[in-house]
């Protein structure tokens, strides 16, 4: 199935208000830890100014080239069967489509696993102005607290994740166990899907970042929903990981 869809259009439910966007200022106090501002006091002067201004700049950025973009979607009734029933599913895509997934996806409370570092902090805070959640861990650094974290907000407060699945360092376009390991604790289908620009910068990063120009016309591919057994071992989750691999380079493809 094909949805065509104006720049300023997103399928069922994306123009909803965002988690945490117009709070008063004691309504955010009493948020989930994952909606509100790390505090900076760790970090130098310094620091702290280059974080707000990365933030900021990014924000900006996605936000007025996402306006301009006009995206096509393929496969919706995937996203329709993995949301069946009220579920919350776990998207999954390649680390180097941050930027427009970040856009599209926006206003749904998604929690995103962010890194406990200095680049970390500004990724979580411009995500948190599109509405999304950070839980603060990695691949590298904090992973598992992370994880925790993510399945408490799926559990208790029936929020969907999502998954950079190279990232945050790669390899390029090798999907790693995240989202197989939280489908397990949750019972929430994956939902692996890709957005491609037809017009873009490929940053000479380890991920070739792409930034797409403006008004370029975008694809937003979704593969049916993978689920994973509670009782999975490891050869079932390896399995299923090799299972996201698949789709997920279908997409791409």
């Amino acid at each position: 199935m094909q949805v065509s869809l104006d720049k300023r259009e997103q399928p069922d439910g994306a123009q909803s208000p965002a988690r945490g966007e117009g709070r008063k200022r004691e309504d955010r106090e009493t948020s989930p830890r994952a909606d509100r501002f790390a505090d900076l006091s760790g970090y130098t002067f310094k620091q702290r100014l280059i974080i707000r201004a990365a933030d900021l700049a990014f924000y900006v950025l996605i936000n007025a080239i996402g306006r301009t973009t006009r995206f096509r979607v393929e496969g919706w009734e995937h996203w329709e069967a993995a949301t069946r029933e009220g579920q919350q599913p776990i998207y999954t895509f390649w680390h180097n489509r941050v930027f427009l997934a970040t856009y599209f996806w926006r206003r749904r409370g998604i929690v995103v696993m962010t890194s406990q570092s200095f680049d970390g902090e500004y990724i979580a805070r411009f995500i948190q102005r599109f509405g999304y959640g950070a839980a603060r861990g990695s691949s590298s650094r904090g992973a598992v607290g992370a994880l925790v974290e993510m399945v408490k907000l799926m559990r208790r407060e029936d929020r969907a994740a999502a998954f950079t699945i190279d990232g945050p360092r790669g390899p390029r376009y090798v999907a790693k166990m995240g989202a197989v390991l939280l489908a397990k604790k949750t019972g929430a289908p994956v939902l692996p899907f890709s957005i491609n620009a037809d017009r873009h910068y490929s940053a000479p990063s380890w991920d070739g970042f792409q930034v797409p120009y403006p008004f370029t016309p975008a694809r937003v591919r979704l593969a049916p929903p993978i689920y994973v057994p509670s009782d999975a071992d490891e050869a079932v989750l390896e399995a299923k990981r090799g299972e996201l691999q698949r789709a997920l380079d279908a997409l791409n493809a």
